[in-house]
């Protein structure tokens, strides 16, 4: 969530920098303004007659005792007359704080200045690629005809036991699985990540704070009875550890993963685009998090995307890292870098991580503070980023890795999995 008061003092940069995701934001900064102008002067008026209020309770205790009986009970008229004026001033703030705090809940973060301008993934920069494509036999499989081959993911049993986007993992494809997912939390503790077990379903208040809710809610499974959000990743339950919480400056910078199974309602159309796994509801990913120093956040996602490219360097997969255009930009991100790997039998692109700054945007919203050198609290910069997905680095590997005698495993991985073949 932004501030008020950034808005505020820069007004016409701020609706020239949203315009770079293609949103008209004058309307919505000029009422943020209005309103807020509405709640200081509420405020103000308020604070004055609450003083007032408690003055004349003062006099009135004197005169009772003074024995001036009809003034001490014509102050006291007037007393109840302005507990009733404040009583309507405190309903006209709640409800002035409220329709602000709702209005800035539907105002994207603000834009780096390194954000392209542009309207769709076709506008994002490609700003580094790596690897050689392999070259394939002609009779080279794409993963989901592998997965049935070797049987090693049986997409058709998920169905049955859940619907589409629930794939079920067998023999081998689990062991794999599980060796990506202990390679990529020994390559983040390594790092200097520490590991934590998160919760699966967050409250409301946590989906709010890292700004799932209100914008994303029709991508996430819900549990009425319980008001309950299955997780979209590990980001929502790891940010929210921090909120409504001040720390000391010498506590930053914090460094984290987790491993997550992940949840999203969203399918996507048909086609081979979204086949195997391409797009999925439930599936797993290890995410890494920073809470940083405002001065040191930028430095911080350079050394993230850094670390994201080692571990493609050590799986010896074909990538590129863009960045993301206005259009593109998630709603929470100020600068999102997004990794893709070359899907060779697909013959297309497929993204594996998005790693992104959002500056106070989440912080604003958790009221994640700490305290600088001069003792006053100011807002934290959050970071995170996939390290990695799971379902398109398998799929990459698969596709990528693939021979005549079945599907070689990537060196790096042959000491978790045990095996250094698929046949």
């Amino acid at each position: 969530m932004l501030q008020v008061a950034y808005l505020r003092d820069h007004k016409e940069e701020a609706i020239a920098q949203l315009a770079k995701r293609n949103i008209e934001a004058r309307e919505m900064v000029d009422n943020a303004i209005s309103l807020d102008e509405e709640r200081r002067i509420t405020q103000t008026e308020l604070d004055s007659i609450k003083a007032e209020a408690n003055k004349i309770s003062k006099d009135i205790g004197g005169l009772f005792k003074s024995g001036a009986i009809d003034k001490a009970n014509a102050l006291k008229a007037k007393s109840a007359d302005l507990k009733e004026t404040i009583k309507q001033l405190e309903n006209r703030l709640n409800t002035t704080k409220q329709d602000l705090e709702n209005l800035l809940y539907k105002i994207p973060n603000i834009p780096h200045e390194l954000v392209p301008a542009g309207n769709t993934e076709d506008d994002n920069e490609v700003v580094f690629e790596h690897g050689d494509i392999p070259k394939l036999p002609g009779d080279a499989l794409p993963h989901w005809e592998l997965a049935k081959k070797y049987d090693i993911i049986d997409f058709e049993l998920g169905n049955k036991i859940t619907g589409s986007g629930f794939p079920v993992y067998k023999g081998k494809g689990a062991k794999l699985q599980r060796a990506l997912i202990t390679y990529f939390l020994d390559k983040n503790t390594e790092a200097g990540y520490t590991e934590y077990q998160l919760p699966h379903l967050v409250n409301e208040a946590s989906g709010f704070g890292t700004g799932q809710l209100p914008d994303k809610e029709g991508q996430m499974y819900h549990v009425s009875e319980d008001n309950l959000y299955l997780i979209p990743t590990a980001e929502v339950p790891a940010t929210n550890i921090f909120r409504d919480t001040i720390l000391n400056e010498t506590d930053l910078p914090l460094k984290l993963t987790g491993y997550t199974p992940c949840f999203r309602r969203e399918a996507g159309s048909y086609g081979a685009h979204v086949r195997g796994l391409n797009r999925l509801h439930q599936f797993d990913k290890v995410e890494i998090l920073r809470i940083e120093h405002p001065n040191q956040s930028y430095e911080a996602l350079k050394d993230m995307v850094e670390h994201v490219k080692g571990i493609l360097n050590e799986l010896k997969l074909p990538y590129r890292i863009l960045r993301l255009c206005g259009g593109d930009l998630g709603f929470t991100s100020a600068l999102t870098y997004d990794f893709e790997v070359f899907s060779t039998a697909q013959n297309r692109w497929l993204e594996i991580s998005s790693v992104s700054n959002f500056e106070t945007f989440q912080a604003n919203r958790l009221k994640l503070r700490f305290k600088n050198k001069d003792a006053k609290n100011e807002l934290c910069h959050t970071l995170n980023g996939s390290s990695l997905a799971l379902p398109r680095v398998l799929a990459g590997i698969l596709e990528n890795y693939q021979t005549e005698d079945g599907i070689a495993i990537p060196e790096v991985l042959i000491p978790y999995t045990g095996f250094s073949h698929i046949n």
